[in-house]
């Protein structure tokens, strides 16, 4: 194994759900959600401050898998989206758990915006919880079109990635208004128009989505492995501009075999993005350039998530059998987190100084 990469210590038991790095500058902790009903809460340095395989320092406890996971307005807090219908916040210090809402069936996704203080959940009753997490008001509900896969946001947007290949583009200032008149009765369901309506650039599911760190656009993919680049930019110049390409594929005995792309992540340096599949492969990609600029070395099951640390250095990446081969037993010693530290150019795109 690479000298540059090491295995987080105590991983979960059953299939990871997400991963996600603290937002704070040089922060090395980790929260990762799971199949099995918990919330782990990792720190990658040791007592002596060197990183490495990290501890973990706390795992909470949930009825049901736990399907999405983020950090709130700082580390010690942790909302999270289960199967068991509710959203959570988490207090990292005290352990403690608060209900903020509960959907009418599973919760697929959470995601918070520090800009604007807003918690928002996503469900397969096809709605979207906004709540305002510094005001003890109701959340807003928000009625979709179809199943959400998958969301991510901007300092001013929210894409909503939906069955159907529907995206929605919501302007979170619109959505922050919003949440400041859910004062009223629940259930608080809102009509209101997304700043843009879209349809897939990919023929099949999307599996993920994630928005560029400079608020211009994003990347989206599907289990048929393939990924879109889009620009929020509604004029014909830059919708011009947006391309798919193929990935996640490998022969095999002269078949070419295709692999969902379960997972994004965008550098938050370089706006450079790593993809994630179903082969078991992560890869490096220019977007703008409309290059690779490198591909690891294959990992022992399908990639479940992705995750930069907020100063770039650190890549995460969480393994879990993905199930394409049909078989649902989870062998021992699969599930795994990996971290790899990341040189200085090589996440650099090839056009970047």
């Amino acid at each position: 194994m690479a000298s540059n990469q090491f295995v987080v210590t105590s991983p979960p038991t059953d299939a990871i759900s997400a991963l996600k790095f603290s937002p704070e500058p040089d922060s090395t902790r980790i929260v990762v959600s799971s199949w099995d009903k918990n919330v782990y809460l990792y720190d990658l340095r040791d007592e002596n401050g060197n990183v490495g395989e990290g501890k973990l320092l706390h795992k909470f406890e949930h009825r049901a898998p736990v399907l999405d996971v983020c950090f709130g307005a700082d580390e010690n807090e942790i909302y999270t989206a289960s199967l068991d219908w509710a959203v959570r916040r988490i207090n990292a210090s005290t352990s403690e758990p608060t209900v903020l809402s509960h959907h009418e069936a599973g919760v697929k996704s959470v995601v918070y915006s520090k800009e604007h203080s807003l918690l928002i959940s996503a469900s397969w009753d096809s709605t979207l919880h906004v709540h305002r997490t510094n005001a003890d008001s109701e959340p807003a509900t928000i009625p979709l079109p179809s199943k959400p896969f998958s969301l991510s946001l901007t300092p001013t947007k929210l894409v909503v990635a939906m069955a159907s290949r529907a995206l929605h583009i919501y302007d979170l200032k619109s959505l922050a208004l919003l949440s400041d008149e859910a004062d009223q009765p629940p259930p608080n369901k809102v009509e209101i128009e997304p700043w843009q309506r879209r349809e897939s650039s990919l023929k099949f599911m999307t599996r993920a989505v994630a928005c560029m760190p400079n608020d211009a656009g994003y990347a989206s993919s599907s289990i048929e492995g393939r990924v879109a680049v889009e620009w929020f930019d509604p004029s014909p110049e830059s919708q011009a501009r947006k391309y798919a390409f193929k990935c996640h594929r490998q022969t095999q005995d002269d078949v070419d075999v295709v692999y969902p792309v379960n997972a994004l992540a965008f550098h938050p340096v370089h706006g450079t993005f790593a993809s994630g599949g179903g082969d078991g492969v992560v890869a490096l990609w220019d977007g703008i350039a409309k290059r690779r600029i490198r591909q690891y070395q294959k990992y022992p099951a399908s990639i479940a998530a992705l995750s930069f640390s907020s100063n770039g250095k650190y890549l995460a990446i969480a393994v879990s059998p993905g199930f394409e081969d049909g078989k649902e037993d989870v062998p021992e010693g699969v599930i795994k987190i990996f971290v790899r530290e990341l040189g200085e150019t090589e996440a650099k795109g090839k056009g970047a100084k």
